[in-house]
């Protein structure tokens, strides 16, 4: 059976009229939002936890800051401990 995506091209028509993008990179640039927004409370998490360990930034710096930016998500999850995102890094 195929898999039906939804059509965006209301959204598509829109940027291409709004904005200096072709109808491909409208396309693209929607396909990246939508999966921008697809990801898991906890891959969210642990690719936060690489992107600031690899910036340099300590555990207790990195937990400080993921706990402080979840609720700030466009659909943010229920509050977090740091116990909690440890958890999610280490299973």
């Amino acid at each position: 059976m195929l898999e039906r995506r939804p059509s965006h091209d209301d959204l598509i028509d829109h940027l291409v009229r709004s904005t200096a993008l072709q109808r491909g990179e409208a396309a693209r640039v929607i396909l990246d939002v939508l999966a921008y927004f697809d990801e898991t409370t906890d891959d969210f998490v642990r690719r936060r936890h690489r992107e600031l360990q690899s910036g340099g930034l300590v555990n207790a710096e990195i937990f400080e800051r993921i706990a402080a930016e979840l609720p700030h998500r466009a659909v943010a999850p229920p509050e977090l401990s740091l116990r909690q995102l440890r958890r999610i890094v280490y299973g």
